[in-house]
C-alpha cells in the first residue's frame, strides 16, 4: 500500500512539472519544421505541448518565418494560408479516497469517498506557407513582414532549450 502511494504522489508530482515547448526544431511532434517548396517559397509549421497557449505557437511560427527569410537573403516574408489547429483531449480519471477520524467524545469515524474527474488539455500546432521577399520588396506592402522587426519584437519572448 505504501509503495502504490508512493507511486502516486510522484506521478502527481511530475504531471505538474510540464513546461511549454521551448524554440527549437521538433523533437518528439513538438517545436518547429520547415520545407522548402519552392526557391523562395517555404511551409512552416510550430507544434506546442498541452501548456504551450495558442499565442506562443503563434508567435514562434512568425520567429521561424524570420530566421528563414534572413537566412535565405531576404528581407521581409509574406505569409499566406495560416491555420492554427487546436486538439482538446479529455481523461477520465476515478479518484477515491479514505478518511479516519477519532473523537475523544463520541468514538471514531471513517468515510470512503469515491469521484470522477475528465481533466482537459488542449495543444495548438500552426502552419503557414511564406514567401521570401529580396531587397526590399516587401518595404511599402503592408501585408509583409520585416524579418528583422519580427526577430527584434519577438525575440526576447523566445525560450530555448536549457
Amino acid at each position: 500500500m505504501r509503495g502504490w502511494l508512493s507511486m502516486l504522489v510522484l506521478a502527481v508530482t511530475v504531471s505538474g512539472c510540464v513546461t511549454a515547448t521551448p524554440y527549437q526544431p521538433a523533437d518528439g511532434g513538438y517545436g518547429y519544421a520547415d520545407q522548402r517548396i519552392e526557391d523562395r517559397r517555404f511551409r512552416v509549421t510550430f507544434s506546442g505541448n498541452d501548456a504551450t497557449p495558442r499565442a506562443r505557437v503563434e508567435n514562434y511560427l512568425l520567429f521561424r518565418a524570420a530566421e528563414i527569410t534572413l537566412a535565405n537573403g531576404g528581407t521581409h516574408f509574406l505569409m499566406g494560408d495560416v491555420a492554427t489547429e487546436s486538439q482538446t483531449s479529455y481523461t477520465q480519471t476515478l479518484d477515491t479516497r479514505f478518511g479516519f477520524g477519532y473523537y475523544s467524545t463520541f468514538g471514531g469515524a471513517a468515510g470512503l469517498g469515491v469521484g470522477t474527474s475528465t481533466p482537459r488539455s488542449t495543444r495548438y500546432d500552426a502552419q503557414a506557407y511564406i514567401v521570401v521577399l529580396e531587397d526590399d520588396q516587401g518595404r511599402d506592402d503592408l501585408k509583409a513582414f520585416d524579418a528583422r522587426q519580427v526577430q527584434q519584437h519577438l525575440g526576447p519572448t523566445v525560450v530555448r532549450p536549457e
